[in-house]
C-alpha cells in the first residue's frame, strides 16, 4: 500500500503539489474564521447538570441587570490610617462622579456603609462591566478608562485607589501573556531551524517544517471553523495556540522521520526517486500508525463531560489528519523533486557517521538490556511517586506578578474583608412552585446560610425581578479559588445551604468557587474515563501495527508510567521545592495532549524500527542495538525541538505558564530519552521473540523486504 502511494506521489510530484495549492486556496478562501466559533467562558463548557451552571442561568434570567464581569475599585487612605466619615462620603462622591461620566460598558457603581471594611481600612465601589461576551476587548477598555478617571477624581483627597478583578488582572498581565506566547512562537521557529540546521546542515531542510506547518495550520483552522459552524460547536480561545504547538510537534516529527530515512536510502546508493519510494514504504506505516494513535487519543476527548475538552478533541484530530496526509503526499513530492539538494550545501549526507553517540547507546542497550530496563524503570517509578502528593491549583491570580495595580488592590481588599470578597459565592433561593417568597423565608434563609461552614461574611439578601427568587452573596473565609475553598463548597457548604432552604423552596450555589468545584469534579471524572479508553485504543492500534498482543501491553504501560512520572516530577519541583499550594488544574489534560498523545509517536517509531531490524535477521539484542542507533537520532531531534519549545515558557513571569513549560518539556524528554531510547528497546530485547506473540512480526517476510529498483521508477 505505502509503496504504491510512494510511487504515485513521486511519479506525479508536480500534480500532487498543484493539487495541494488549489485545495489550500479553496479551503482558506471559503471557510469561516476560527474566531467565529471561539468562546472564553470556562463555565459555558460545563454541562447543565452541574449546579453552578443552573445557578448562573437562573441569575442571568432573574437578575437581568447582572453584569458580564465586575471591576472592584478599592479605596484607602494614602497614609494607611483608617477611613473617616469624610473619607467615606468622598468615596460616595467618587462613585457618583464616575457614573456620571457614562464610561462605555460600565454600570452600577455601588458603594455605601456595607462596602466599608469592618476595620475601616478600605472601602469598595463595585462596577458592573457589560459586554456580549466575557472576552470582549471592550471590557479591557472599560477598565483602562476607569483607571484614567479615578486619579484626577481623587487628587488632593488624601485617598488612593486601585482597580481589582479578573478583567483588571488581565489588563495588567496582557503584555506578559502576549510576550510569553510571542517568545514561544519565535523560539519554536528558531529551535526547529537551528536544530535541523545542526542535524542536516541545510537551510532547505531546516525551513521545510516551518513552511509545511504554516500551510497546514491555515488549512486546519479553516476546516475546524467549518466543522464548528456545521455542528454548532464552540472552541476555547486557547485552541489557536494549542493547534500551533501540536502541529509543530507532530509535523516536525513526521518530516524528520521521513528525512532521516530518505538520507539513509541516499547513502545506501538509491537514486532520489527510489529513495523516496522506499522511505514512504518503510516510514509510511509508522507515520500512519503514530498519527492514528494521536487522532484516537484526541477523539477520546469527546467522552469528556467538560465541553472544552469535547470540542478540543475533534479540532486536534482534524489537525493531525491533515498533517498525516501532508506528510505522505506533499512532503514526499517536494523532497523527491529536490533530491539530494534538500540537504544542500552539506555533503555530510553522503557518508554515515562513525562511532556516534547513538551507536554507543545502542551498544549499551543491546549488551546490558536488563540493567538499562531496570535503571530507566526505577527512574520513571521514582518520579511517578510524586503523583501521590498532587494537588490542583485554581488560583491563577497568585501566579501573576504581584506588583501590578490589580494584585495590590486585591491584597488590600482581602486584608479588609473576608478572603472571598473578590469572588463572592452566590446562593439563590427559589420557590419550588414559582410562588412568591415571603420576607420571612428570605430573611430566615439568609441568617441560616450566614452561619454555614466557611462563611466569613454574608451580604444582605437581594430580591430579583421574579418574586419567587432571591440571592444572598457569601464571602468565604478562604481564598475563593483555593483548594480549601473548592473542597469546602463541594463537600460542606452546598449541603448546609441546601438544608437551610425553607419547605417549598430550593437553594442553588453558584459563583466562581462553585464553578471551579464542578470543574474539579468533571475533570476528575473525565481523566478517569479518558486515560483508560485512550490506552485501550492506542494498544489496539499498536496491536494492528505490530501483529502482536505482548508488545502493545508494555508499550501502553510505559506511556502511562511516563505520564505519571511527568506529573510527579512537576509536583516535586513546584509543590515540594518551591512550596506552591498545588499545580495548575489544567496540567493533567495538557500532559495528556502533549506527552501521552504526541509522546506515543516516539514509541511507535522505535518499536517499528526494532521490528524492522528483527526482520532483517538480527537477534533481539542486536536488533535493539541497531534500532537505537538508527532511530535514536530521529527521536532525539524531534524530542529536543518540542521539549525546547515548551522549556522557553520557564522564562515567563507567570506561574502556570512556568508549570506548563516545565511539565511538558520534562515529559517529552522522558518520552524521547528515557522511555523510547532505553526502557522500550531494553524491554523488547529482554522479552525477545515473545514480544511479537502471537504473530511473527520479527520474522523475515517471504522473499525478504521488497525494495524498488531504480529502473522501475517512472520519469515524470
Amino acid at each position: 500500500m505505502f509503496e504504491r502511494l510512494g510511487r504515485f506521489v513521486v511519479s506525479r510530484a508536480w500534480w500532487v503539489i498543484a493539487g495541494w495549492v488549489l485545495a489550500a486556496a479553496a479551503i482558506i478562501l471559503t471557510t469561516p474564521s476560527l474566531s467565529d466559533i471561539t468562546s472564553a467562558d470556562q463555565e459555558s463548557f460545563l454541562p447543565r447538570s452541574y449546579e453552578s451552571v443552573q445557578a448562573t442561568e437562573l441569575g442571568q434570567k432573574v437578575f437581568p441587570q447582572q453584569a458580564t464581569a465586575t471591576a472592584i475599585i478599592v479605596v484607602k487612605r494614602a497614609d494607611g490610617q483608617k477611613l473617616t466619615p469624610a473619607d467615606e462620603a468622598r468615596v460616595g462622591q467618587l462613585a457618583q462622579s464616575l457614573k456620571a461620566k457614562n464610561i462605555p460598558h460600565t454600570s452600577g457603581y455601588l458603594t455605601g456603609p456595607s462596602a466599608v471594611a469592618p476595620d475601616k481600612s478600605v472601602q469598595v465601589v463595585n462596577v458592573g462591566l457589560d459586554a456580549p461576551a466575557p472576552d470582549d476587548p471592550a471590557l479591557l477598555d472599560a477598565v483602562r478608562d476607569l483607571r484614567a478617571d479615578i486619579g484626577p477624581e481623587l487628587a488632593n483627597s488624601g485617598l488612593t485607589a486601585g482597580v481589582a478583578g479578573d478583567v483588571a488582572s488581565f489588563v495588567d498581565n496582557e503584555d506578559t501573556f502576549n510576550n510569553a506566547f510571542a517568545v514561544v512562537g519565535v523560539a519554536t521557529i528558531i529551535l526547529i531551524i537551528g536544530l535541523i540546521l545542526i542535524i542536516f546542515r541545510s537551510p532547505i531542510a531546516a525551513l521545510l517544517p516551518v513552511v509545511v506547518v504554516g500551510v497546514v495550520l491555515s488549512i486546519t483552522t479553516g476546516l475546524v471553523a467549518a466543522a464548528g459552524k456545521a455542528f454548532d460547536l464552540s472552541v476555547s480561545q486557547d485552541l489557536q495556540t494549542i493547534l500551533l504547538i501540536v502541529l509543530f510537534g507532530i509535523g516536525t516529527d513526521y518530516i524528520l522521520f521521513l528525512l532521516f530515512r530518505y538520507r539513509e536510502r541516499l547513502r545506501a546508493g538509491d537514486d532520489k526517486r527510489t529513495a523516496m519510494i522506499v522511505s514512504v514504504q518503510r516510514v509510511g506505516e509508522v507515520i500512519t500508525s503514530a498519527a492514528g494513535a494521536v487522532i484516537v487519543a484526541f477523539l477520546v476527548l469527546v467522552l469528556a463531560s467538560l465541553g472544552f475538552f469535547g470540542s478540543l478533541g475533534p479540532a486536534l484530530a482534524i489537525a493531525v489528519g491533515v498533517m498525516l496526509v501532508t506528510s505522505l503526499t506533499l512532503v514526499p513530492a517536494v523532497v523527491s523533486l529536490l533530491g539530494r539538494y534538500v540537504f544542500w550545501p552539506s555533503k555530510a549526507w553522503q557518508r554515515a557517521p562513525k562511532a556516534t553517540i547513538s551507536h554507543r547507546l545502542g551498544t549499551l542497550v543491546g549488551r546490558r538490556p536488563a540493567l538499562v530496563a531496570a535503571a530507566s524503570g526505577v527512574l520513571l517509578v521514582a518520579l511517578a511517586a510524586g503523583v501521590l502528593g498532587y494537588k490542583a491549583d485554581y488560583d491563577f491570580s497568585a501566579g501573576f506578578p504581584q506588583d501590578t495595580e490589580s494584585a495590590k488592590a486585591a491584597q488590600d481588599l482581602q486584608r479588609g474583608f473576608a478572603a472571598g470578597a473578590l469572588a463572592p459565592t452566590e446562593v439563590y433561593l427559589t420557590s419550588s412552585d414559582g410562588s412568591q417568597l415571603t420576607e420571612q423565608q428570605v430573611n430566615d434563609f439568609a441568617a441560616a446560610v450566614a452561619k454555614a461552614p466557611g462563611v466569613g461574611q454574608a451580604q444582605p439578601p437581594e430580591r430579583s425581578t421574579d418574586p419567587g427568587v432571591a440571592r444572598v452573596n457569601l464571602l468565604l473565609d478562604e481564598n475563593p479559588v483555593s483548594n480549601e475553598a473548592i473542597t469546602l463548597v463541594r463537600e460542606d457548604l452546598r449541603g448546609a445551604v441546601h438544608a437551610a432552604a425553607p419547605p417549598g423552596t430550593r437553594a442553588l450555589v453558584g459563583g466562581t468557587t462553585a464553578i471551579f468545584a464542578d470543574i474539579n469534579s468533571a475533570n476528575n471524572r473525565d481523566l478517569s474515563v479518558i486515560l483508560p479508553v485512550a490506552a485501550g485504543l492506542i494498544a489496539l492500534i499498536l496491536a494492528l501495527l505490530l501483529r502482536s498482543l505482548v508488545a502493545p501491553i508494555y508499550l501502553v504501560i510505559a506511556v502511562l508510567l511516563n505520564f505519571a512520572a511527568t506529573l510527579g516530577a512537576t509536583v516535586y519541583l513546584f509543590q515540594g521545592l518551591q512550596g506552591e499550594p498545588g499545580v495548575t488544574f489544567q496540567l493533567p489534560i495538557i500532559l495528556y495532549l502533549f506527552v501521552v498523545a504526541i509522546g506515543t509517536d516516539y514509541n511507535i517509531l522505535m518499536i517499528a524500527r526494532l521490528r524492522e531490524e528483527a526482520r532483517e535477521g538480527n537477534e533481539p539484542h542486536e536488533a535493539a542495538a541497531i534500532g537505537v542507533e538508527h532511530a535514536g537520532p530521529t527521536v532525539a531531534a524531534a524530542g529536543l525541538i518540542l521539549a525546547g519549545t515548551f522549556a522557553v515558557l520557564l522564562l515567563a513571569p507567570i506561574s502556570f505558564l512556568q508549570q506548563m513549560g516545565f511539565a511538558v518539556a520534562i515529559g517529552i524528554v522522558l518520552s524521547a530519552f528515557v522511555m523510547s531510547m532505553f526502557f522500550v528497546p531494553a524491554l523488547t530485547a529482554l522479552i525477545g521473540h515473545k514480544a511479537w506473540w502471537p504473530g511473527h512480526g520479527d520474522e523475515r517476510p517471504a522473499g525478504g523486504p521488497h525494495t524498488p529498483e531504480p529502473a522501475t521508477v517512472a520519469n515524470g
